[in-house]
């Protein structure tokens, strides 16, 4: 019998994933909390506007492209729920919600391409209005064609802070300094693992070029300080100290942030995979072999949900994931599919090229021991870290599940996305453990929150 399978997330992963599933002769059923296929790296543009794909996209407008073209053809081949949360994965169906209407839908197989967010690291004042995650800034961008303010300072480490002010520049808004929390050297310290893929370093390095070009202030080996404004105006600058120790400030009404990426794991810890913690990334991420398949039989997991390999990484991935889930049930592999040997292959060098990003932009894990007892490090419940403290000091929460319960960080609106991997960092510091000791956060349905008025209807 043809096997029914389920492919979640339409970017650059999901899109590979079904294609190689399309070419097999099969009809996958494609699900995307997008209004449109691409993902977050190569979001698509409403219907309507018209800004090209170099304006866009910039260095990656020839992949997403191809990436969007290829959706495109597959469209009458699959069977695509846009705007549309799996919530839920339980007894060989995924739970899907649309507009107030839950459904099902039943699988022999699942293809978990459920993305990446930003990983955020808290500072004073982040709370404030003016204060965005890059990927919320690039929304901003691609979706509705503005800036999130008329001053914007980018604040965090890694390429996609330099990505998004690039992106930013080029749209003609003001970027006020980019701050990088890595050091300078530390990059230099990487570049033999960076080597691994010398076009990505290439374009790295124009991207930053272009920053200088324009006359953007970069600083590298910052320590942020505080995000200053108040309640009734919103952001009004960003203290920080430079490499020298020295405090510095520069004005803004806007600040967007991130620190590399968190993968989505939700619907892997819904369907009971297993986890390890990877030292590279400091956080949990599912254990898979190298085709992606998970613990679990019939589940398979891709892209940065599994591995932080970026947008090239999560197309190979998909395509892997797509061959494993035809060799499982036994189906030829298609004319004109990749080999899995070159994927595999390709995904290697990938894999160190991923290692020497985090080694050139660190995680400053350290930051979240230093943080002050008064700063947010739940937004959404209006946590501080001294309260976060006291639960680890006095009621022995030093596991995260435990914490939470204590503290409630975590138990908001975000689950967990915005404070989870720092507030582990500060339960780790305050119990002097290492972060893989502390555990994870567990999973619970709903993966986001749902509507009250939710109705059960028949797929």
């Amino acid at each position: 019998m043809t096997p029914r399978v389920v492919v979640v997330g339409a970017g650059p992963a999901g899109v590979r994933c079904a294609e190689v599933l399309v070419r097999a002769g099969l009809r996958p059923v494609l699900v995307d909390e997008g209004s449109r296929d691409g993902g977050q790296i190569y979001r698509r543009q409403p219907e309507g506007f018209k800004r090209g794909y170099d304006t866009l996209y910039g260095s990656e407008a020839a992949r997403a492209r191809a990436l969007h073209e290829t959706f495109d053809r597959l469209r009458p081949h699959i069977d695509y729920h846009d705007q549309t949360l799996a919530w839920n994965a339980a007894d060989q169906a995924l739970h899907l919600v649309r507009d107030g209407r839950a459904w099902s839908v039943p699988y022999d197989a699942i293809v978990v391409c459920a993305g990446a967010t930003d990983r955020l690291m808290p500072v004073a004042g982040w709370q404030r209005a003016g204060c965005y995650s890059l990927g919320g800034a690039q929304i901003a961008l691609k979706s509705q064609a503005c800036a999130i303010g008329s001053r914007v300072v980018f604040m965090g480490t890694g390429p996609l802070l330099y990505l998004v002010a690039a992106q930013y520049s080029k749209a003609g808004a003001r970027v006020a300094a980019v701050l990088d929390t890595a050091p300078r050297g530390a990059r230099f310290a990487a570049l033999p693992q960076l080597l691994a893929r010398p076009g990505v370093l290439r374009k790295g390095m124009a991207l930053v070029a272009s920053l200088r070009r324009a006359g953007v202030a970069l600083r590298s080996g910052i320590t942020p300080m505080a995000v200053d404004g108040d309640d009734a105006a919103g952001v009004r600058a960003v203290r920080y100290r430079d490499d020298a120790g020295r405090e510095q400030a520069v004005d803004c009404d806007a600040v967007a942030m991130g620190y590399h990426l968190r993968a989505e794991t939700q619907l892997a810890d819904l369907l009971r995979c297993e986890f390890r913690h990877d030292a590279v990334a400091r956080q949990w991420l599912p254990a898979i072999d190298a085709w992606g398949r998970a613990s679990v039989q019939g589940v398979y997991l891709a892209g940065d949900g599994a591995r932080l390999q970026g947008a090239d990484g999560a197309e190979a991935s998909g395509a892997l994931a797509g061959l494993a889930v035809l060799q499982d049930a036994g189906l030829p592999v298609p004319a004109g599919a990749a080999s899995a040997s070159a994927l595999l292959r390709e995904l290697a060098r990938m894999e160190r090229f991923r290692r020497g990003i985090a080694r050139a932009f660190p995680w400053p894990a350290a930051q979240a021991a230093a943080l002050d007892d008064t700063v947010m490090a739940c937004r959404c419940e209006g946590i501080t870290v001294g309260e976060l403290r006291r639960v680890v000091r006095e009621e022995g929460a030093c596991e995260v599940n435990r914490s939470k319960a204590f503290s409630r960080v975590g138990m908001g609106r975000c689950q967990g996305r915005y404070c989870g991997l720092a507030g582990a960092e500060i339960v780790a510091a305050s119990s002097g453990v290492d972060v893989a000791l502390v555990g994870r956060l567990r999973t619970q349905a709903p993966v986001k929150p749902l509507p009250a008025t939710t109705s059960k209807v028949t797929a």
